[in-house]
């Protein structure tokens, strides 16, 4: 596998959460549990990017990178940018990943296997994950995003609304036709400052999806099937609760 990059961006800030980095998972940090899946997909570089020094300490304490961001960034991934555009030594074509700070059951191989999308893109470089969507609820629910792709994979359109829209229902939502879009993103270099770039879009401010601000301007993103099911991240305290409980072996976990 060609060598990777990953950064974590972990703003400390979250109305529901507040202080979600740091929130602990059967005794470690939320943030430090994400590194450490980077570290084990075989990152060459794993660096978590944060507006906040508690957030730099508890992550340097566990043993892995941590830097200071603009605490005014409007996304996660400006806050990638920052780090990337600092490491001259990345070059143009480094493949650079966006993992949230808030995934911490994601497979390593995940990962990995976004990172070797990326770098099999040619001159798309931006890829993206999906999974098929499991019941009817997730369909409806507008915190799960959609996502629709043309015949060669890439990316048609990301909605909260349940895409295709089927004319006569959803008689069988498990049939593969609908899919979740896994919030993890990578980049070459180049294709991450063109991305940051671009102005935010109108679909993108409507939406709040901010991969929409992509398709809008005509860049392409490459989206695969990931390689195994999803857990799924942290954004309320019952999405804490229930991975506290897979990571302590009450509940398995997808197969």
């Amino acid at each position: 596998m060609s060598a990777f990059k990953v950064v974590i961006p972990a703003r400390y800030g979250s109305t529901r959460l507040p202080g979600k980095p740091l929130l602990r998972i059967a005794g470690r940090a939320m943030v430090v549990r994400v590194a450490e899946q980077a570290r084990f997909a075989g990152a060459d570089e794993v660096i978590v990017a944060t507006d906040d020094r508690r957030v730099v300490e508890a992550v340097a304490a566990a043993g892995h990178d941590a830097v200071m961001t603009d605490p005014n960034h409007g996304s996660g991934t400006d806050r990638v940018w920052e780090v990337a555009r600092q490491r001259a030594d990345w070059g143009e074509d480094a493949v650079v990943i966006n993992l949230q700070g808030d995934e911490p059951l994601i497979a390593p191989d995940v990962i990995s296997q976004l990172a070797t999308a990326v770098s099999e893109a040619g001159n798309t470089g931006m890829a993206t994950l999906c999974e098929p969507i499991a019941s009817h609820d997730d369909l409806l629910d507008p915190n799960v995003v959609k996502v629709v792709r043309d015949a060669v994979g890439a990316a048609l359109y990301f909605s909260r609304s349940p895409i295709p829209r089927a004319r006569d229902g959803y008689p069988v939502v498990t049939s593969g036709l609908w899919r979740r879009h896994i919030g993890i993103y990578g980049y070459r270099t180049w294709a991450l400052r063109r991305f940051v770039s671009l102005p935010p879009s109108p679909l993108e401010d409507v939406e709040r999806l901010e991969q929409l601000r992509a398709l809008e301007h005509g860049l392409s993103i490459r989206v695969l099937d990931a390689c195994r099911p999803s857990p799924g991240g942290v954004d309320t305290p019952a999405d804490l609760e229930r991975v506290r409980r897979l990571v302590l072996g009450a509940i398995s976990p997808p197969s």
